[in-house]
């Protein structure tokens, strides 16, 4: 499993560490989301594009990380669907997946060759480069990110458009074959997002920064316990890159998983000072400092260090629990989960706010106040019914 998977279930102890930190709720900071949200019209995609948006956005995030840094021509995910066609081999249709596993290595030198070639992330010239070059490196993303959805979910793989080239096909796939499978659909939407993004506030972020400062695809100190990789860092700048046409919504997911990636970083390797999201299809920009996104959750425990230390601890005791970040307790890990994260629960001293733990100004009032403002007050009922605030 994944940080994201273990976000999406309310049960794994992952998650539950992070609910019992937050204690504002996702509520406040998604205003300040929707209150950044451009007026313009979004990109949608043609009717050809059909269930293949998520390809379209795969293909749209490698082009964006290549802008910033060419450190990996190829991301990982990519290179492990390659990987995974040659031991298939040996399956019933052994010779197609072989042929596959052939073009795919075939698909990744000529993209590494084609990106050094165009020196992508040189900020002395624009983001984008002619309108040829662009299409020729669209179509191989896009034949690219089927291969890494072969990684992510190997079951589907074979219905998609590649797949079904390959397993239809009369003789053996090519190359110039396989980059003649994207419909002209897939590549104007790519075309689109990318021309959006080079207009808009992306293409700023690019100019201010320096390949050095740019790290694609990163993964974290707390990879080694949960499966986690970023999609970029811009000179401390931690980015989700997100294609979905439904940008009103700001799913409790995306923003745990801003914090996971950030408190993953336990030795400060990246040193990331602000999150925040790239929204292709909106062309829109949203990022927070660091300590405003801790203080518009809640935080109880707005120190990064500490909260990344005791983030640390949970993902190193549960093994002594036998139960993954990331999965569900059995029957049997339940009682020893419950007890770790009981010990990793804040302690809430005099003077602080009973919700989200921090000091509360003294205004010389005879009676001690238990919350710092009327927002805590209101979150206090719906904490104590979960278990959070005694």
């Amino acid at each position: 499993m994944s940080l994201t998977q273990g976000l999406a279930s309310p049960r794994t102890p992952l998650r539950r560490f992070l609910d019992q930190e937050l204690s504002a709720g996702s509520r406040p900071l998604r205003a300040t989301y929707r209150a950044r949200l451009p007026a313009r019209p979004l990109i949608l995609p043609g009717d050809g594009v059909g269930y293949e948006a998520g390809t379209v956005g795969t293909a749209v995030d490698q082009r964006l990380r290549l802008a910033f840094t060419c450190a990996a021509p190829v991301d990982a995910a990519t290179m492990a669907g390659i990987a995974l066609c040659g031991p298939a081999a040996n399956s019933p249709r052994g010779r197609i997946w072989q042929n596959l596993a052939e073009v795919g290595h075939q698909l990744a030198e000529r993209i590494a060759t084609t990106v050094a070639g165009l020196a992508l992330a040189d900020r002395r010239t624009p983001m984008l480069r002619t309108d040829e070059d662009e299409e020729r490196l669209a179509r191989m993303l896009l034949a690219a990110a089927w291969y890494a959805l072969n990684y992510r979910n190997p079951f589907a793989f074979p219905d998609t458009p590649l797949g079904a080239t390959a397993f239809s096909a009369s003789g053996e796939l090519s190359l110039e074959m396989l980059l003649a499978v994207p419909h002209r659909h897939l590549i104007d939407d790519v075309l689109a997002q990318l021309h959006a993004a080079e207009e808009g506030p992306l293409g700023q972020l690019r100019a201010t920064t320096e390949p050095s400062r740019c790290r694609p695809g990163p993964t974290f100190d707390g990879s080694t316990y949960v499966s986690a990789d970023a999609d970029l860092i811009a000179d401390g700048i931690l980015l989700e890159v997100k294609s979905t046409r439904n940008v009103h919504a700001f799913s409790l997911v995306t923003i745990q998983q801003l914090l996971g990636y950030t408190l993953m970083d336990f030795s400060d390797r990246y040193g990331i000072d602000a999150v925040g999201v790239y929204l292709t299809r909106a062309g829109a920009l949203i990022t927070w400092p660091i300590e405003d996104y801790l203080a518009l959750l809640g935080v109880r425990r707005r120190d990064l260090t500490e909260l990344r230390a005791l983030f640390a601890r949970l993902l190193a005791d549960l093994g002594a629990t036998g139960c993954r970040a990331d999965d569900d307790p059995l029957p049997g890990q339940l009682a020893s989960v419950e007890r770790l994260l009981t010990g990793l629960a804040p302690v809430i001293t005099a003077g602080c706010c009973r919700v989200c733990a921090q000091p509360i100004p003294d205004q010389g009032l005879v009676r001690a106040r238990l919350y710092c403002s009327p927002w805590c007050s209101q979150r206090s009922g719906a904490l104590r019914r979960r278990g959070w605030l005694v």
